[in-house]
């Protein structure tokens, strides 16, 4: 028997969106992380479906990121990279998405042994026929894996400054938060680097730590995004500044659960955060690992929260001006979102 779509799920469907934070790696569907693993065997990634889905299946944030890196050491040529992007693209498309930034490490795409110029010349295709082919529009944020050390931070700087893609907009940082003290230094050194050349600061802050990673994020690094950011209800103090300033918030709430960041749905600080008036955008992060998708967030947040129709456009009005979307591509999509609100 069909499932019945009511109207709002068909808003949902329709509703015009835009998708900030998601991992290039993260989002590999789970049918090409099975050809990926079955030519290249031998590794810890299942090749079986059932398997892999289990696979996928993580007890806290360090669980995860150890997958998150097993499925990565499959990715070992640009072709891989390039891919992957087309995937994503082809995915969000398929879901009403007309922009994204895709999250891009280098520095683990280089440990594996591609070159710098081949990962930058793989992701500058991959955008180009992402827009011919599916009419989305890509942009890239390259992020420090924060739990690999300080070769990491020079590795995925040196990337940035001269191996950009045409489509680089954005500088980050993620992985294990708790494992970035060691390197702070070093961790500032290369964001005011990477300011002066123009890339955006979007940094990861306060998901498996507290309000002083996002801090941290806003007075050391310069965000002017945060990724996740959740834990920012901790200090009335940090709130009223996001608040008063406006800093968007890249909510993942399907991630928060499945890496363990929180117990369930109906316990996700997204209501209040909304409450206590801060910029939220809805996104996805590492779709096929938590079995979840852009448009399934948006469900979530209808069905598990209460949002109605206004309030979703809302969210992905904010996706869409939080963005680094020129000003004409920003209006086409805002307008739509207008039309159908």
């Amino acid at each position: 028997m069909p499932i019945e779509t009511t109207p709002l799920d068909a808003f949902i469907d329709a509703l015009p969106k835009v998708e900030l934070h998601v991992h290039l790696v993260g989002s590999a569907s789970v049918p090409t992380v099975l050809e990926l693993a079955r030519r290249r065997p031998g590794g810890s990634v299942p090749t079986d479906e059932r398997e892999l889905r289990r696979f996928f299946e993580f007890r806290d944030f360090p669980h995860f990121a150890e997958v998150y890196l097993a499925v990565n050491g499959l990715v070992r040529e640009p072709e891989d990279v390039a891919g992957l992007v087309l995937g994503t693209a082809r995915d969000l498309a398929a879901q009403n998405a007309r922009y994204v930034e895709i999250t891009v490490t280098p520095y683990a795409h280089r440990l594996v042994g591609m070159p710098p110029a081949a990962i930058t010349e793989a992701l500058d295709t991959a955008a180009r026929q992402a827009r011919e082919r599916y009419g989305i529009r890509v942009a890239y944020i390259f992020d420090i894996p924060g739990d690999l050390g300080a070769d990491a931070v020079g590795g995925t700087l040196d990337q940035a400054l001269a191996h950009p893609p045409e489509a680089l907009v954005g500088f980050g940082i993620g992985g294990i938060e708790q494992a970035r003290a060691p390197h702070v230094a070093a961790i500032r050194d290369a964001f005011r680097a990477a300011r002066a050349a123009g890339l955006r600061s979007l940094p990861h802050a306060g998901e498996m730590t507290g309000p002083e990673t996002i801090w941290e994020a806003l007075d050391e690094l310069g965000a002017e995004r945060i990724g996740h950011g959740t834990n920012c209800l901790a200090d009335p103090r940090l709130v009223g500044r996001l608040r008063e300033e406006q800093i968007p918030l890249e909510v993942c709430p399907t991630s928060n659960v499945c890496t363990g960041q929180v117990p369930d749905l109906a316990s996700h600080p997204l209501p209040r955060m909304l409450e206590e008036g801060l910029f939220v955008t809805l996104n996805s992060d590492d779709p096929p690992m938590f079995d979840t998708t852009l448009t399934n967030e948006y469900r979530i947040a209808a069905g598990t929260f209460g949002l109605g129709r206004a309030e979703l456009a809302a969210l992905a009005r904010n996706a869409v001006t939080a963005s680094s979307l020129d000003a004409a591509g920003q209006g086409e999509i805002l307008r739509d979102i207008d039309a159908l609100a």
